[in-house]
């Protein structure tokens, strides 16, 4: 018998140490094993997540539904979110590298270009596959939120102080996966789940967006003003998401003055439309202006602003889709202006 009610028998806390010295014994054994190939290099990452998670349930859980089995839960989702993650991130770094060395090969080689039409397909594929897996993981992560939110509210302050703060800690870390989550379902879906690029008023997607973020509006008194916007060639969705990340950023990271924010477009005439997104916010240094664009990539701590790290990864892929660029321009303390092109619409504006 492993349970007893939603008690852990001592023969199950027997097994678990049996389950976890074997995959200690596995793990070592693919370690010992040269040369590595890329295969047994994922299966350690796997194997060692997987140990932490035993040694969670070993050292944490008493039962069923107890503090460290929520503990558990909740590390399973961020280990399984990493690897994922991981996983995009070098796939893309390994297309992208194979589209840099076939652009400087001439002839346009056919065994090359098949071999950049099977990574696009799985590429393609892998990001159908972070989409589903990221919409598939919001369901477990609803109920360990839910249930972890239940303990604090249930237990909070009737417990000792180490329950509290462990609470605290389930609470706000099921809270902080879910945006995560969130923002990578919102990344994997500007590649494979957006909208044919049509004729869009840019001034009501910017409306739009303005209204999505009424609330930080409001509570930070900032001033959100711009010129005339032009019809753009565009995903509505995304150029809505796109003006919302680059207005909601300019609001979060302000400086103690009141936000104010302006966007402008110019043509370049060139059938494109070039977007300004100005803020006086506390600016970026120089040495960050790629960096903020990638995964994750945070300037500050997470005490001093909340989110995930993926927004401007999302306006990078949108206005790539888009068949764009973006960039910054920022001082510290002077604020910071984000430019980005859009393709005119066919009918002139």
């Amino acid at each position: 018998m492993i349970m007893e009610g939603n008690r852990i028998t001592a023969q199950g806390q027997i097994i678990i140490s049996i389950v976890w010295v074997l995959s200690l014994l596995a793990l070592v054994v693919l370690w010992l094993r040269r040369p590595h190939t890329v295969l047994d290099l994922w299966l350690m990452v796997v194997m060692s997540a997987w140990l932490f998670d035993i040694a969670l349930v070993g050292i944490l859980n008493a039962g069923r539904y107890d503090l460290g089995w929520y503990a558990g839960r909740i590390y399973g989702l961020l280990a399984a979110s990493f690897v994922l993650a991981v996983l995009l991130i070098e796939n893309g770094k390994h297309y992208a590298r194979l589209v840099r060395v076939s652009s400087k090969l001439s002839g346009a080689n056919k065994a090359l270009a098949r071999k950049v039409e099977e990574l696009d397909r799985s590429n393609e594929e892998l990001r159908e596959f972070a989409y589903v897996a990221s919409h598939d993981l919001q369901e477990p992560l609803r109920m360990v939120a839910s249930y972890t939110q239940l303990l604090s509210q249930r237990y909070k302050g009737k417990l000792d102080s180490d329950a509290d703060e462990f609470i605290s800690f389930a609470v706000d870390g099921a809270s902080r996966m879910q945006r995560l989550i969130q923002d990578l379902l919102v990344y994997s879906h500007v590649g494979t789940k957006g909208k044919n690029l049509l004729d869009t008023s840019s001034e009501e997607a910017l409306q739009q967006a303005l209204m999505n973020l009424r609330g930080a509006i409001e509570e930070s008194g900032a001033m959100v003003t711009h010129g005339p916007l032009p019809t753009v060639l565009a995903d509505e969705i995304q150029l809505i998401q796109l003006f919302q990340n680059l207005v909601g950023n300019a609001i979060k990271y302000r400086s103690p003055a009141a936000p104010l924010v302006h966007i402008s477009s110019a043509t370049n005439g060139a059938r494109k439309w070039l977007f300004s997104v100005q803020d006086n916010g506390l600016g970026i240094d120089s040495q960050y202006f790629e960096r903020i664009f990638g995964m994750f990539q945070r300037l500050h701590t997470r005490e001093e602003f909340s989110g995930t790290g993926i927004g401007l990864a999302i306006c990078k892929k949108i206005v790539e889709r888009h068949g764009g660029s973006i960039s910054v321009e920022s001082q510290l303390g002077q604020g910071s202006t984000f430019r980005f092109a859009l393709a005119e619409s066919e009918r002139k504006s």
